[in-house]
C-alpha cells in the first residue's frame, strides 16, 4: 500500500499522508514518495496550488518514523531527505497549504511551516521536540512566522500547541474544525489557484527573495545533516 495519495483537481494538487495506523510518522519511503509528489507538482503546468494534509484528520504527522530500522548511512540519509524535503517545499515556485490538523509534530510540523499557508484544526496538537531529541532543526522556518521570542518559546520547551494558541502565535492563518480542516484547505487553495498564477508566482517569489527564507531553510537543512553525520544523531 503506498504511504502517501497525490490526486490533482481543477488545478489544486492534493498531496496526503497515509500511513494512519503509525500516525503517519514518515519513514524512508515516505519521505521518497513525498519528494517525488511535491516535484511532479513542480512541473506540471495544470497544478496552480498545493494541499499537504493526511487521510486520517485526527493526524497530520507524528514526525520522522524513529523506530525504523537503519543503520548509520540509512540514518544520514534520512535526514538528508527530510531536509531535501523541506527544501522542497520552502522552495516550491506555487502557493502551498497545509491542512494541520490533530498531531503536527516534529518533522510534520517542519513541512507545515514550510507551507505558505496553513489551515489549523480545532484538535490541532502542534510540538517540535527538537530541544528534547538534541535536533538543531526549526529555526530558519519558525523565527519567519513567528519572530523570535515565539520560536524561542517553542522550540526550547518542546510544548505542545494546541489550536487558539497556535492562531495567536501565527502559526497558523485561520482555524477549522478538525474533521473540516483539509476540506477548507482545499477551498482556499482553489481560491488562489483561480488567480492569475504568473502574478501569484511573482508575489512568492519576491516575497521569499526579501525575506531569505530559501537561504536559512536551506542552511539548516546542511547543519542538521552534519549533526546526523558527525554528532550523536537520530536514533
Amino acid at each position: 500500500m503506498s504511504l502517501t495519495r497525490y490526486h490533482v483537481e481543477d488545478h489544486v494538487a492534493l498531496i496526503q499522508m497515509n500511513r494512519p495506523n503509525q500516525m503517519n510518522a514518515i519513514n524512508i519511503e515516505m519521505l521518497g514518495e513525498l519528494i517525488m509528489h511535491v516535484a511532479v507538482a513542480r512541473s506540471d503546468e495544470q497544478v496552480h496550488a498545493v494541499v499537504f494534509s493526511s487521510t486520517d484528520y485526527s493526524c497530520f504527522s507524528a514526525g520522522a518514523d524513529i523506530k525504523e530500522d537503519l543503520d548509520e548511512e540509512g540514518r544520514v540519509n534520512r535526514m538528508q531527505l527530510f531536509a531535501d524535503l523541506y527544501d522542497a517545499v520552502v522552495q516550491f515556485p506555487k502557493p502551498t497549504i497545509a491542512a494541520c490538523h490533530g498531531y503536527t509534530v516534529g518533522g510534520g510540523a517542519e513541512i507545515a511551516v514550510g507551507c505558505d499557508i496553513r489551515i489549523g484544526g480545532s484538535n490541532l496538537q502542534m510540538r517540535f521536540p527538537g530541544a528534547e531529541l538534541g535536533v538543531p532543526v526549526g529555526p530558519a522556518r519558525l523565527v519567519t512566522l513567528c519572530g523570535l521570542s515565539a520560536a524561542k518559546y517553542m522550540l526550547l520547551t518542546s510544548s505542545v500547541i494546541k489550536a487558539d494558541e497556535a492562531f495567536r502565535l501565527n502559526l497558523v492563518n485561520r482555524l477549522s474544525p478538525g474533521a473540516a480542516t483539509e476540506n477548507a484547505a482545499l477551498e482556499l487553495a482553489h481560491r488562489i489557484a483561480a488567480f492569475d498564477t504568473e502574478a501569484v508566482a511573482n508575489l512568492k517569489q519576491m516575497l521569499h527573495r526579501w525575506d531569505d527564507i530559501e537561504g536559512r531553510s536551506s542552511d539548516e537543512g546542511r547543519g542538521q545533516v552534519e549533526w546526523q553525520r558527525t554528532g550523536p544523531g537520530l536514533g
